[in-house]
């Protein structure tokens, strides 16, 4: 986070789902889960300034895909965090993205606790992280998770946050298809949706880590591809660990040391899509 008098830059991280369980479907709707998420280096890009003049928010994003008036979650952020901090100003947000929209990968509520973290810096709002993840609930049930900048378990819908060490970093190898998957409809087919023939559901432990996603089931049985992906990284022996993160659609290997993610990478497209996107990271 670099500051200068009225601006300030931020990294806002993307992260995976290193497990991801469904207990059951709640009362408001929600689903009841317990996951465990970790930041990882690889990054959007906020720049904030406060300028004179008439209280407004301007948003500049330069991919045309994402919306940015008023529903967009950093308007969003921006917007609960002057009201709740009565402060008055005129705020220009600029976001370059980085992460892909649609992956399991949590950039837009990544953006959305930035803006809030990035915010309470600027006006010196002195905001505790407790009060700013309460904010950040109201926004989305990942938007806490990002206030912590550490790995953590997520329960309740995700939004009750319980800060953890995970017990190694981890080199990663994110790949993701042309094509998204909505959250909602991953969480809406859970509950009827059944395993496909020949494809890993089970625990994988690596690293002193288990991986495991419910979301795996309702995902891959409409999206025979991404199962397709998973089973081709276990068979690779750079790979520890494949799995997809959240509802995807980018599915992740846990690489073994010395793992050359480049080479990997380019098997991946000339064996699979030779459009994928893929991204070498590691843990935060």
């Amino acid at each position: 986070m670099a500051r200068r008098h009225d601006a300030i830059e931020l990294r806002a991280p993307a992260k995976i789902n290193l497990s991801f369980e469904i207990s059951g479907r709640r009362a408001d709707g929600f689903h009841e889960i317990e996951t465990l998420m970790t930041p990882i280096s690889l990054f959007d890009q906020l720049s904030i300034t406060r300028r004179e003049g008439p209280a407004e928010i301007e948003f500049v994003c330069g991919d045309p895909t994402l919306p940015c008036g008023d529903d967009n979650l950093v308007v969003r952020a921006a917007t609960l965090f002057v009201r709740n901090a009565k402060v008055a100003t005129n705020l220009r947000i600029e976001l370059a993205k980085k992460i892909p929209h649609g992956a399991g990968l949590g950039g837009g509520s990544s953006d959305a606790a930035t803006t809030l973290l990035g915010l309470n810096d600027l006006f010196e709002a002195g905001l505790e992280p407790e009060e700013l993840a309460g904010l950040a609930a109201q926004l989305g049930s990942d938007v806490p998770f990002f206030i912590y900048r550490s790995a953590a378990i997520c329960r309740g819908r995700g939004e009750l946050v319980a800060p953890v060490v995970l017990p190694e970093k981890l080199s990663l190898l994110l790949m993701k298809p042309a094509f998204g998957v909505p959250t909602p409809w991953a969480y809406s087919r859970w509950k009827n949706s059944e395993q496909l023939r020949g494809i890993r559901y089970a625990r994988q432990e690596f690293s002193n880590t288990h991986f495991v996603n419910d979301l795996e089931r309702p995902v891959f049985e409409k999206h025979i591809f991404l199962a397709q992906m998973k089973t081709w990284l276990l068979s690779q022996a750079e790979v520890g660990a494949a799995m997809l993160s959240g509802s995807g659609s980018t599915v992740f290997a846990a690489l073994r040391e010395g793992a050359d993610s480049e080479g990997l990478a380019r098997r991946a497209k000339a064996d699979l899509d030779p459009e994928l996107w893929t991204c070498a990271c590691e843990t935060l």
